[in-house]
């Protein structure tokens, strides 16, 4: 779990990245990069993702797909882009045609990232880059029917496309671009646990530096020289401390590491765009004997839950078979506190959040190469909060497969 959008510097050592860095971040020149031999994703692969869409949007009716800047323009295209008012945007065909429209002065820097062939349709300011888009669908001879929009296409693309297309009508693309992007290959899952690998050696880094007054913006500091040191990019650093560590986002108000109080780290990385999730919950100095059973329990819970994901299961089952297990120690009942707030976990990937989740009434049936975050933590309002979080994927045969194994007990959090 991760929030990047949180507001208060006391809780989200990412924030503090503008701030000069602590001496006691640098001390990093021993770490490995874990992430030298790491091989980004090619050209071949993006070509088997096009051709399973092309698939994908036969059997949908859809004739063509168009996609704005992201995490899905980065997984078929290779173009690393940002959205603004001047529209950027891929649009397959069923044929298996793709298509850049960008700003005519942006046309070289667009190329820069382009993975796979594709022609580039530019625009000047005073033209409509929807026409353009139009204009070439019309020459593939899909001016009429269904044209998909990935699910995160803003509004003013998808009303403009409606109106340069009044022979076509415009639908949700989600069936498509998630049919492939919930699927990791034997790459992106290689990726994943480099990721990982680097996370989790950066916490094993910053742990034992942790010291009695430090803020989360020293911890987050640490973790995140050593991710960079490790070779990873560092993609986040959510640092909760005593009773913050109640509230999954954490707290504005200010906090320090004190003896007897509740860390709670939630970090991630990237290796060429894919992402790692991971949480450790510890206490400094000695733990209570409420804080060990608490933790205790929702270390079981994530047992629970990864025994339940096999392939085939619907999704939910997964957060009920925890939910049932957790009402059964007296938390909750369903998302009540004291208890779990929040669902049992998230799709992961290119993104840190991606369909499908691990919540209640998902009828989505888990299926090879999906992989999520594992993190049923539980939430005691004005005491603390346990949150343990490791990744996993469904597999081709057998259980599924940790990215990172969870940890054996309190007093060893990151072993």
């Amino acid at each position: 779990m991760h929030r990047r959008q949180f507001l208060g510097t006391a809780a989200l050592g990412g924030l503090a990245a503008t701030l000069p860095m602590p001496a006691f971040a640098a001390d990093t020149a021993a770490l490995p990069n874990l992430a030298a031999k790491a091989a980004p994703i090619g050209r071949a692969e993006r070509m088997a993702r096009i051709a399973k869409a092309k698939g994908l949007m036969r059997v949908n009716d859809i004739g063509a797909l168009l996609i704005e800047p992201g995490s899905s323009l980065i997984y078929f295209t290779g173009v690393e882009w940002w959205r603004s008012e001047r529209l950027t945007a891929a649009v397959l065909t069923r044929e298996g045609e793709v298509a850049i429209v960008t700003p005519f002065f942006e046309e070289p820097s667009v190329r820069e990232s382009l993975g796979i062939e594709a022609d580039v349709l530019t625009w000047n300011e005073d033209e409509n880059p929807l026409a353009a888009v139009a204009g070439w669908l019309g020459k593939c001879g899909l001016a009429k029917g269904r044209i998909g929009v990935e699910e995160t296409v803003r509004y003013f693309a998808v009303d403009g496309l409606q109106k340069a297309m009044p022979g076509a009508t415009v639908v949700n693309g989600a069936p498509v671009v998630r049919g492939c992007r919930m699927h990791k290959s034997p790459a992106e899952i290689a990726l994943m646990q480099v990721a990982a690998d680097i996370t989790l050696a950066a916490y094993r880094h910053a742990a034992p530096r942790i010291e009695a007054g430090m803020t989360p913006a020293d911890i987050g500091a640490i973790m995140r020289a050593a991710t960079v040191a490790l070779g990873g990019n560092s993609e986040f650093e959510l640092i909760l401390l005593g009773e913050a560590s109640a509230y999954p986002h954490g707290s504005g108000k200010p906090q320090e590491v004190r003896e007897g109080e509740v860390v709670l780290m939630d970090c991630g990385a990237t290796v060429h765009g894919y992402q790692s999730d991971i949480s450790r919950t510890f206490v400094y100095g000695k733990a209570t004997q409420r804080q060990r059973q608490v933790w205790d329990q929702m270390r079981k819970g994530q047992d629970v839950a990864f025994a339940a994901a096999q392939s085939g299961t619907p999704a939910g089952r997964v957060d009920d078979a925890v939910r049932t297990y957790y009402e059964s120690l007296g938390w909750g009942p369903g998302y009540k506190l004291p208890g779990t707030s929040h669902r049992t976990g998230h799709g992961i990937g290119l993104d840190g959040h991606e369909p499908i989740n691990l919540v209640r009434g998902e009828a989505t049936r888990l299926q090879p190469g999906m992989c999520f975050s594992n993190e049923p933590g539980i939430y005691i309002p004005g005491e603390f909060g346990i949150r343990l979080e490791d990744c996993f994927y469904i597999t081709e045969d057998g259980p599924p497969k940790w990215f990172t194994t969870p940890p054996p007990s309190i007093d060893q959090p990151f072993a």
